[in-house]
């Protein structure tokens, strides 16, 4: 079991690489860096169109992460109002088999819609949000006018991202571990950080476990490929997915990617990299529900956005290594190394955090898309 005093709670080559000589000519040329920044843009000024407004909410809210950058998502307009439902054309069936990543990926857009709400330029919004859990749950936001108001974290939206490199390793002030963890609370969601290295050394472990068994499954192997975006301009083309570039791989035809990717990405291959990128991690955050179920899941997603934005508004960089919860079996192993012992109570997300340099950006669907 994790000792209490290794869960700090308030206290202080990429695989393609293999292949890049033979790419060149093939690498991104800015231009999908280009539109990926342009739909980061500052939210634009209030018009009083009440349409118009709350488009620009939406925007902003599908800018949020989600499991394979699926973006599944269904927003609905209505009087003063938006709906946000599950798209589930959009799942991921082998990886998220009950839709837990689903349900916290409707958690994190959730989160940045209410910092979004409040800001000058959509004229002050107070969102009134709700979750209702009947048949696939939808998140319901009604808004009244407030006094507008500028947190760090929504200026931290646009700037937000999963960066899976490497981080420079050196820990972080008590001050910074303090603000990660208070953004990362909520109701019945509570956010254990890990920054003593052999706390983190068991988890690597969980990850090792957890990548080996999936990446020995062919299954998730070719849902993983779907969503591979491998060059730029499929990564703008489709305007979703895991473009290659953002991980730090150089950009690819998709038929030289996948090839690649047959040949080169193998367990250890995997298991080594993860290993480099958790030891350069100031720390690890496992977030834990009270409950499994989707409402915890979608506060579950809230916490962790508010934690990433926290972190990205210190400077900070943060991915996901959810390869623990993910198998189910590694999930148990891991909920009793942290002491939750049997019940209700489920690690919901395993992050590591630090400082970095910044990857390219990922893309995202324009707003049309999804509208219902």
């Amino acid at each position: 079991m994790l000792r209490r005093r290794q869960i700090i709670q308030g206290s202080g080559a990429g695989v393609l690489g293999a292949v890049v000589a033979g790419a060149a000519g093939c690498s991104s040329s800015g231009v999908e860096q280009d539109a990926a920044q342009a739909l980061r843009r500052p939210l634009a000024a209030h018009t009083g169109d009440t349409v118009l407004r709350l488009r620009e909410l939406v925007r902003y809210a599908t800018l949020a992460p989600s499991s394979h950058n699926t973006q599944c998502w269904h927003f609905q307009l209505q009087e003063r109002a938006l709906a946000i439902t599950p798209d589930l054309s959009r799942r991921c069936a082998v990886v998220d088999p009950d839709d837990h990543h689903l349900y916290v990926s409707l958690g994190c857009a959730t989160e940045n819609l209410a910092h979004a709400a409040h800001a000058a330029l959509a004229a002050g919004l107070l969102p009134d949000i709700q979750f209702d859990p009947a048949g696939l749950g939808t998140v319901h936001a009604r808004f009244s006018p407030t006094r507008p108001s500028e947190t760090a974290l929504f200026r931290a939206i646009t700037q937000r991202q999963c960066t899976r490199g490497l981080y420079d390793g050196q820990p972080l002030a008590s001050m910074e571990l303090r603000l990660l963890e208070q953004a990362g609370a909520g109701r019945g969601v509570r956010v254990l950080l890990l920054t003593e290295r052999p706390a983190m050394e068991q988890v690597l472990d969980f990850v090792i476990a957890g990548n080996t068994a999936q990446m020995e499954s062919a299954a998730f192997m070719a849902e993983l490929k779907a969503w591979i975006r491998f060059s730029a301009a499929e990564a703008k083309s489709t305007g979703d997915g895991l473009f290659a570039g953002a991980s730090g791989n150089p950009a690819l035809p998709r038929w030289l990617g996948s090839r690649a990717m047959d040949l080169f990405l193998t367990a250890k291959s995997e298991n080594d990299r993860y290993a480099q990128q958790i030891r350069s991690s100031a720390g690890l955050a496992v977030f834990v529900s009270d409950h499994g179920d989707k409402t915890h899941w979608i506060e579950a997603g809230r916490c962790y956005e508010r934690f990433a934005l926290q972190a990205t508004a210190l400077g900070l960089r943060n991915a996901m290594v959810n390869q623990p919860v993910e198998v189910g079996a590694v999930r148990q192993q891991l909920a009793a190394a942290l002491g939750l012992g049997p019940g209700p109570q489920r690690p919901d997300l395993v992050v590591r955090f630090g400082r970095g340099a910044g990857l390219p950006w990922s893309m995202r669907r324009p707003v049309e898309a999804v509208l219902v």
